[in-house]
């Protein structure tokens, strides 16, 4: 690893996450709020580190990185995105812990959407659009938007990219790594406006509509209103946002081949997206059954409030429409089993993703098949395609420690004093980036009791959901340090 190159674009992402602040301060400024001047001190601390670390480095080669650089750069990188995201909350007092304040800065930089604060109308509106802010950022990665920008990013590129959305198969949407991250970045664009339009024309006013478009896209779901979406209690947003958190979870590559070949049936086609809205379908039945009568009267309410919980949950956004920890047994296990699912590879979701549980099914089937037939030679297949025996391996290398990492995880909270539906739910809704749980943690709670211990548990755990654990495992192994 190259000490100094990795310092140097370290530094860049500081510089670049301190002039996002540039939008929250507007908005401060808009509203002509207290706050302003901490907005702006933060922005011009942050932006002052990060031209001073750049600087510092001046000289240092940069267009050619190596997979260990990639690796340092963005684990390091999303680390240090938390700590300077925490500045504008720290200095406005609005949380006065740092841990707290990493917290909160952290589940908005890894689209997790936990939060410490009880009540978050309280915020400046400059702070409340901060936190939309960073979940939009981190929700394509604010590594593959450096890439998209940064045109001497160009040769080591893939590095970057490779680290930061370590999907089983990398997408190269073009030839240049660089024009694939604007691709995704344009089309990531694209559908957040048409989201604000949408909202706006239901009549939400202009600054919910971007902070919950901007918490959306990403599938972060921190919202500026203390019961999230609920508090609008209107089909209509619920309907709108549905749709954007499905769409969100979705391949953005698919999206892209929908808008530039105009393939209508492309969601249909994808083996993968079959299976993903086939999940969001079947659970989404089986809650409406379960909850219709003995929570809501109206089959068509039972089917309002199913259909977004569900979609919340398995996209990993964790917008909250009711309270579901009232809800049945049966429903609250279908929604913590569909934290575990996720969304399609490629996209904003978190979990452990649909095509990966794909693969494990055909491959646990295709062992069983084997007892039958032991000389029988059949490949894993997915589309069609036989899937390389190094991804099947990585793949259950990745849930073994994705599995083991949890349960540590669950048992240092339950060690802590959490009791086990919290601590369950807790370290779920953390590892796979949704927010809510269930419990103390629960959709009408927050993070804020948790021990301190906890909070940093918890904070490793969304880093590493973020990242699908290999990124950040790797530097810590001891080969990664040798030559």
């Amino acid at each position: 690893m190259h000490a100094r190159r990795v310092l140097r674009l370290i530094g860049l992402l500081v510089f670049f996450v301190g002039l996002s602040m540039a939008l929250a301060l507007l908005v401060s400024v808009i509203y002509q709020e207290p706050s302003t001047w901490d907005l702006a001190a933060s922005m011009v601390i942050t932006c002052v580190a990060g031209l001073l670390i750049f600087l510092g480095t001046k000289g240092e080669e940069v267009s050619h990185l190596s997979h260990r650089d990639g690796v340092a750069i963005v684990t390091l990188g999303w680390f240090v995105a938390g700590a300077v995201g925490a500045l504008p909350f720290l200095l406005s007092g609005s949380i006065d812990s740092f841990t707290d304040a990493y917290f909160e800065s952290v589940s908005g930089f890894t689209t997790t959407g936990a939060s410490i604060l009880s009540d978050i109308e309280k915020l400046p509106k400059g702070l409340l659009m901060w936190r939309s802010i960073i979940q939009w950022l981190g929700g394509m990665g604010i590594i593959v938007l450096s890439i998209a920008i940064l045109p001497f990013l160009g040769i080591g590129g893939m590095q970057l990219y490779k680290a930061e959305i370590p999907s089983p198969v990398v997408d190269k949407l073009r030839p240049r790594i660089s024009d694939t991250a604007k691709v995704l970045w344009k089309v990531y664009i694209l559908i957040t406006v048409l989201q604000i339009l949408l909202l706006l024309g239901g009549g939400m006013s202009l600054f919910d509509s971007v902070c919950h478009t901007f918490c959306t896209m990403p599938t972060g779901g921190f919202s500026p209103k203390n019961k999230s979406v609920a508090h609008y209690n209107s089909p209509y947003f619920d309907g709108v946002i549905i749709v954007f958190m499905l769409l969100a979870a979705i391949n953005f590559s698919l999206h892209y081949r929908l808008l530039t070949g105009g393939e209508v049936g492309i969601f249909g086609k994808d083996p993968e997206c079959r299976v993903f809205l086939g999940f969001v379908g079947i659970l989404t039945l089986l809650v409406t059954l379960d909850i219709y009568g003995s929570v809501y009267p109206s089959l068509t309410e039972a089917f309002r409030y199913a259909a977004f919980q569900v979609s919340s949950m398995i996209t990993t956004t964790g917008f909250v429409t009711a309270d579901y920890d009232t809800w049945p047994s049966f429903s609250r296990c279908l929604l913590i089993f569909s934290m575990f699912l996720g969304g399609m590879a490629g996209s904003t979701g978190g979990g452990i993703k649909t095509v990966r549980l794909m693969v494990m099914a055909k491959h646990a089937y295709q062992e069983v098949f084997r007892i039958i037939h032991p000389h029988a030679v059949r490949a894993v297949k997915l589309g069609g395609k036989p899937v390389a025996v190094d991804i099947l391996s990585s793949i259950w290398g990745f849930f073994f420690l994705y599995m083991t990492i949890y349960v540590i995880s669950v048992l240092i909270l339950a060690a802590l004093g959490l009791d086990p539906i919290s601590a369950f739910s807790a370290v779920a809704a953390c590892i796979f980036n949704v927010g809510p749980g269930l419990g103390s943690v629960g959709p009408t709670q927050n993070f804020l009791a948790v021990p301190f211990l906890g909070k940093w548990v918890l904070i490793i755990g969304m880093i590493l959901g973020r990242l699908e654990i290999y990124t950040v495992i790797v530097l810590f192994m001891p080969e990664y340090w040798r030559k």
